[in-house]
């Protein structure tokens, strides 16, 4: 456990910065996740038994999914979606600072959701967002399925679990395999939709409820599923035997829920 200073996080204005950067990203590959979903993606990498490096996740996450070939102390080769070294940099500084942030907070001895140190997912209540328009611009979107609290996030998780299975897989330690089973059965909870009735609008306290009590519980048990699985994959240290990584299905290819959609045109959107 470290007791050092939180690194600062990112500002509202760094996080609508990283917003317009993957919308520009989107002009140039075809769906681009949104933040939500690489915060997922980037706290499974932290929380991972060993560091996966940016030639390996990057292009799993932004391209098609093929490791990148860089040499030893050798810049990252600038990815197509990017649209010049400049914006892969600013990207990288600011994803770099939100994972400071999250190893941080994951290795800080907390024992309350509301300490500041606890670890704070960036998923967003898009419903509640979406109530607080006025009815034209709630017209403009009629049709289109909102996610529920956590839900982007939980896939962009679940998203590393799927394309890393080696690292994820359940150790000799019984005792061990149960605690990240019942950690990552309470993530794959969040990737389900909202269901029950809403009594909480989480975007603004004065508006029309957006999110369930059973969510934001939901939530909760989902963070704590994180520290938990941290700490066990860091207990546990690397493996001794080497992995050989299985070719595992990018973004072009099937989505694992079945839909028979890409998975970019799927869960990834």
């Amino acid at each position: 456990m470290t007791d050092t200073p939180l690194p600062p996080g990112l500002s509202n204005d760094e996080l609508d910065e990283l917003d317009q950067i993957l919308t520009d990203l989107g002009q140039r590959v075809e769906e681009i996740p949104q933040w939500e979903f690489c915060d997922g993606f980037l706290t499974a990498l932290v929380c991972m038994r060993r560091r996966v490096e940016p030639a390996e996740y990057l292009p799993m996450l932004l391209d098609d999914g093929a490791v990148l070939e860089v040499a030893a102390d050798a810049p990252l080769p600038l990815l197509p979606a990017f649209q010049d070294a400049a914006q892969q940099a600013r990207f990288l500084e600011l994803w770099q600072r939100r994972w400071d942030e999250v190893a941080h907070q994951l290795a800080a001895d907390v024992q309350a959701l509301d300490d500041e140190q606890t670890y704070q997912p960036h998923a967003l209540d898009m419903r509640g967002a979406v109530a607080m328009l006025s009815e034209a611009e709630r017209a403009e979107l009629e049709g289109q399925e909102l996610p529920s609290l956590g839900q982007i996030w939980a896939l962009g998780f679940m998203f590393a679990v799927e394309n890393w299975p080696e690292e994820w897989a359940a150790p000799r330690d019984k005792e061990a395999a149960q605690w990240i089973d019942a950690a990552l059965e309470s993530i794959v909870a969040l990737t389900e939709d909202d269901l029950a009735a809403p009594s909480t609008n989480l975007y603004d306290e004065e508006g029309p409820p957006s999110v369930s009590q059973d969510r934001i519980e939901l939530l909760g048990e989902a963070i704590w599923a994180v520290y938990d699985l941290r700490q066990v994959w860091k207990s546990l240290g690397p493996r001794i035997e080497p992995v050989v990584r299985a070719q595992q299905p990018g973004r072009n290819d099937p989505c694992w829920c079945g839909s028979g959609k890409k998975f970019k045109k799927c869960h990834g959107a």
